[in-house]
Parts: structure tokens; C-alpha cells; sequence
């Protein structure tokens, strides 16, 4: 593979509300330096690709966003969302996780019905009231585009639906929650054309709610969907810009070279 100075990036200003942030983070498995002073701003209410070759860091840098990647990495630098730096040891991991819901590549709903799958959480953050229940049922599974497939049939065991229908179940489970921010670690891989039609349709629709994060392999999918890109190199972010300037003009050779298909 050809060798870039990955001490040179181009990462854009970003000039909107900016809903989350790291500063110089750092990731280590062990010896093995796996994130490299990612230093990045994702603005509020729009979607941002994390793209790159395996291996380059992305879904690491992503996890690290909600404190995934305690107990089997070594997370150094700043995350700050609303002023707090949610990376300090002090910080309640599982507040966190409230506000900056995960969906993961393969659906994992649990194996109970629709309706519990999407209550579950609430219920265990000691919510009750049937009404406030039922009205985040019904609201978390019409953002997540499945309310009229499964309408019917919330008592039917999630299993039983599609891929598809599962991941978009995955989402609905997850803003049920009402966080402000969803990560996804390329939920489509896994998935059909059609289904994959379908979540990118969902995404493009819950950022009017959500600031949405997604690692994606698929540059169609990128150009399709998001904003922003991050390009991933080696556990570099190489380049951050507008998906358009990413795409069709970038700055740096490895991400020209990446986007042109040399590697990956």
C-alpha cells in the first residue's frame, strides 16, 4: 500500500451549532495505539459519515462517543457534549448512554415482543404511566418507519421480523429513549437493497430530531445521506469535510486515493 504523511490533515471549520465534540482523543488497545488525536466537531441536527478502510479506526472513534469502548480500551482526550467532558471518569456512563443512543451492524433486537423491545429501557429507568408508554411506543416505531408494518402485531415476537424491520426496530428501541444523538455502526451492511433504501430514508428523516453519526463502508450511501464525511486512515482522521467537497474534490492524497478505490 502506497504511504501517506499522516501527519498532515485538512479537517473543516465547522460553522453550525456543533452537538458534540472530541478534543486530541486517543484510543489504545493495550500497546496497539489504534486512534490518533482525533480532533473533530459534529454539528447539531445532520448526519455525518465516518468512512475508511477496516481497520482505520472508525468504528473504535465511533464507540468511544458513548463510552463503548470502556472496560476494553484505554480512552484518552476530551469528549464534550453540553459543556461536559462525558470521557471523565466522574461522568454517569449509563446518563450518557440515554442521551447518545448506538445501533450496531447486525439487528439485535432481544427476544421479546416488539412492544417490549421498545419499552424495555423505559421500564427500566423506572417508567410507568401506561399512557406516556404507549405514546413512546407509537412515536419511537413512526420515526424509525415501522409503525405500519408492525401496528398489528406489537404482542409478536421482534424475531420474527425481517432484517430489515429488525434494525429499523433496533432504532426505534433506541430513540424511545429520546436521546439527542444517535451513532450507528454501519447498520445497512447486513441488509438487502430495499431495507437499505428504507434506513437510509429513515436517517434522512430522524435528523430534523437527531444529530446521527454513522460508520458506513458503502460511499454511496455517504454521498446518498450525510452532510459530512470523516475520512479514516490508519487511526488518523485524514480529512473532514462537506460529503460534496469529501467526494468530488478532496484535499488530501490518501482520501483521493481511497474514494478512487486504490485501497480498502
Amino acid at each position: 500500500m502506497k504511504t501517506y504523511n499522516l501527519e498532515d490533515k485538512s479537517i473543516v471549520t465547522i460553522e453550525d451549532e456543533i452537538e458534540i465534540s472530541s478534543d486530541n482523543l486517543q484510543v489504545y488497545y493495550g500497546d496497539n495505539h489504534a486512534i490518533f488525536d482525533a480532533t473533530l466537531k459534529f454539528p447539531k441536527n445532520q448526519i455525518t459519515s465516518l468512512i475508511g478502510a477496516s481497520g482505520s479506526g472508525k468504528s473504535t472513534y465511533l464507540r468511544s462517543l458513548n463510552r463503548m469502548n470502556d472496560k476494553i480500551a484505554r480512552v484518552e482526550g476530551k469528549i464534550m457534549y453540553q459543556g461536559t467532558d462525558i470521557n471523565a471518569k466522574k461522568v454517569n456512563v449509563y446518563e450518557v448512554r440515554k442521551q447518545i443512543g448506538m445501533v450496531f451492524q447486525r439487528p439485535n433486537p432481544f427476544a421479546k415482543s416488539i412492544r417490549e423491545n421498545i419499552l424495555f429501557g423505559l421500564k427500566s429507568n423506572g417508567f410507568k404511566d401506561k399512557e406516556f408508554l404507549e405514546e413512546r411506543l407509537e412515536t419511537s416505531l413512526k420515526e424509525a418507519a415501522l409503525w405500519d408494518e408492525v401496528k398489528d402485531e406489537l404482542d409478536k415476537s421482534a424475531l420474527s421480523l425481517s432484517g430489515g424491520q429488525q434494525q429499523r426496530l433496533c432504532i426505534a428501541r433506541s430513540i424511545a429513549m429520546q436521546p439527542n444523538i444517535l451513532l450507528l455502526d454501519e447498520p445497512a451492511s447486513a441488509l438487502d437493497p430495499i431495507s437499505t433504501s428504507k434506513i437510509e430514508d429513515t436517517l434522512t428523516e430522524l435528523k430534523q430530531k437527531y444529530t446521527i453519526i454513522i460508520v458506513t463502508h458503502n460511499m454511496s450511501q455517504a454521498t446518498r445521506i450525510s452532510n459530512y464525511t470523516a475520512f479514516f486512515h490508519l487511526g488518523h482522521v485524514v480529512e473532514y469535510d462537506k460529503t460534496s467537497k469529501i467526494f468530488m474534490n478532496p484535499t488530501m492524497p490518501a482520501t483521493a486515493d481511497y474514494i478512487a478505490g486504490a485501497f480498502g
